[in-house]
């Protein structure tokens, strides 16, 4: 009996796989269980049809990341911290100062998508990697300037 997997079964297959299993199988365990519905042509065009609608709701998310993603590297950030001595900052630069930076500049970030790997304690440069989309990772240009 062929079906469709609407969940990922181990050692048979993935989401929206056609899969051929024995019969009883499929109605004894899968479909009661609502992990697979029968492979019929209807439901094959309902799946290729399903398909199709996650396919451009993952492109039109990917395309609205590309042009965020060129907003952002278009744009630098200036943070003014008070320094002590050898430029070291009292207190840090995290995400959430970034991403009140950028809220600032009218883009609205999530601090979980900012990939700080430390918090920043010095003055300087610093390029900071925000992950918009999982293929697509944007660059941000902050400056950290001694506050006059």
């Amino acid at each position: 009996m062929n079906v469709i997997l609407k969940e990922n079964v181990e050692n048979l297959g993935q989401i929206g796989e056609q899969v051929r299993v024995k019969a009883g199988y499929a109605r004894n365990y899968l479909i009661p269980q609502g992990m697979a519905i029968e492979a019929t042509v209807r439901n094959l065009k309902n799946l290729e049809h399903l398909k199709k609608l996650v396919q451009d709701k993952i492109d039109k998310t990917l395309k609205s990341a590309e042009s965020l993603a060129r907003r952002i590297e278009s744009i630098s950030i200036t943070l003014s911290q008070k320094v002590g001595e050898n430029e070291r900052l009292f207190g840090s630069i995290t995400t959430m100062t970034i991403a009140a930076a950028l809220e600032e500049e009218g883009i609205e970030i999530d601090k979980k998508k900012i990939l700080l790997e430390e918090p920043i304690k010095q003055l300087g440069v610093y390029t900071i990697p925000i992950k918009l989309h999982p293929e697509l990772t944007a660059d941000l240009k902050v400056w950290v300037v001694e506050e006059s």
